[in-house]
């Protein structure tokens, strides 16, 4: 999208909301949402449009781990690192698609094709350790099943 359709639908969508700080955790669910991420033209036109600092929003923004300040890549993976998932090895899993793929988790490839997640719960500790890739959910995944996964996508 080019800034001029983002700054239109980051509009639209605050117009959709009242203009109380109430409303800022909404309104950056929805912008992201959205857009895919939150930029810095959305955190300013959200500050603008609640009347606070952006500081503010990006102070809130920061402080949840729902939200991401680049563009996501065309796939998302999600390893998850709770207890069950974590026992059973999901950190060795991040860091050999980490090194892999060039990226940590929070990132995105270069390439714009793969972004990584760490996530602390799947809801899938019984498939331990579990991995999300878009919206599939892989059970009880080694390394090498993981890159197999990875190498099938686009």
């Amino acid at each position: 999208m080019t800034e001029v359709e983002n700054n239109g639908q980051i509009q639209s969508i605050l117009l959709r909301h009242d203009r109380s700080r109430d409303s800022l955790i909404p309104l950056l669910q929805e912008v992201q949402g959205g857009l895919g991420y939150l930029s810095q033209q959305a955190v300013a036109a959200v500050a603008r449009y609640l009347g606070v600092s952006e500081n503010d929003v990006f102070g809130v923004a920061t402080f949840y781990s729902q939200f991401r300040f680049n563009p996501p890549g065309r796939h998302c993976v999600k390893i998850c690192q709770g207890t069950a998932c974590h026992v059973r090895g999901s950190g060795l899993l991040v860091e050999a698609i980490g090194r892999n793929l060039h990226i940590v988790p929070g990132q995105t490839t270069a390439d714009g094709k793969v972004s990584l997640e760490s996530v602390m719960c799947l809801g899938s500790c019984a498939l331990a350790p579990a991995v999300v890739v878009d919206d599939t959910v892989y059970g009880r995944i080694t390394q090498k099943k993981l890159e197999k996964v990875l190498e099938g996508i686009e």
